[in-house]
């Protein structure tokens, strides 16, 4: 017994002193300098779509998350820290990519993220690189025609769970119905079997979403604006000052037109250069 309980005593030193070095080994994520890490490992890993087309959108074919997101993280990775970097992808929805910022599974947010004052009580956020604006995709012959009349007809609007899009539908057409769905996937099968009227989220969006679908198109004009921002966590400004001057020189240098217009070109309907602006 004696024996039994020497062997239990030095087994629990041994976990309270790994329970110990390893807190002491490690920083909390509020004091980690992501820069200096992300420069000494050439890599930075941004938190993107796989459900947005244009933005960011997994392709089956060989597994890689591509579009104009994807790309500018990518050109801003090499112009923050050098051409042999590497852009690492981490997929996020609406919903998880606040957690996965703030757990440091992730270094920044680049992810159809609209800047607004609520979350920038929890991040700080980057220039804007898109301005989009909320508008609303309908099917084809479809007797909506703008969001009051969402609000007239009393009729179900879609949306997606961790986006302000929602929010905004409600003070604009509180009269209107909310139902919101996990990802941009699920929202368009829901209005396709007529679980909604309209989807609604931001243009940029729901352009590429009518691409993909052509018997859906964008209508209403746009009733919020949307800046789009890159997220970083708090307390990181020698990362954001580095992400601030980098999109600055992308635009100087040409390299982001290059990426809207690979991305945007084609889109009728949409004018990208005057989302594009700064």
């Amino acid at each position: 017994m004696k024996k039994f309980i020497r062997i239990l005593g030095l087994v629990l030193t041994l976990v309270t002193l790994t329970v110990v070095v390893s807190a002491c080994g490690h920083k909390p994520l509020s004091q980690r300098n992501v820069l200096q890490t992300d420069r000494q490992n050439k890599t930075i890993t941004w938190g993107v779509k796989a459900d947005t087309r244009l933005f960011g959108l997994l392709d089956t074919k060989d597994n890689k998350i591509k579009g104009f997101e994807v790309d500018l993280a990518t050109a801003l990775t090499k112009q923050m820290l050098g051409k042999d970097a590497k852009a690492k992808f981490i997929q996020v929805t609406s919903s998880t990519r606040m957690p996965m910022l703030k757990n440091g599974n992730i270094d920044a947010i680049i992810a159809t993220m609209t800047n607004t004052p609520e979350r920038r009580k929890q991040v700080d956020f980057s220039k804007t690189y898109f301005f989009a604006g909320q508008s609303l995709l309908v099917k084809r012959g479809s007797s909506i025609k703008n969001v009051k009349d969402l609000n007239k007809q009393k009729g179900t609007v879609l949306g997606v769970v961790g986006s302000d899009s929602v929010q905004n539908v409600a003070k604009v057409a509180p009269d209107a119905k909310v139902l919101q769905l996990t990802d941009y996937a699920q929202a368009m099968t829901a209005l396709k079997s007529g679980q909604g009227q309209a989807l609604t989220t931001d243009n940029g969006i729901l352009y590429g979403m009518s691409v993909q679908n052509p018997g859906y198109k964008v209508t209403g004009g746009t009733f919020v604006s949307e800046p789009y921002g890159i997220a970083i966590d708090k307390n990181q400004e020698p990362f954001k000052t580095s992400v601030n001057k980098a999109l600055t020189q992308l635009r100087e240098n040409g390299e982001y037109d290059k990426i809207l217009h690979k991305w945007f070109h084609n889109v009728k309907g949409f004018d990208y250069k005057e989302a594009a602006k700064e």
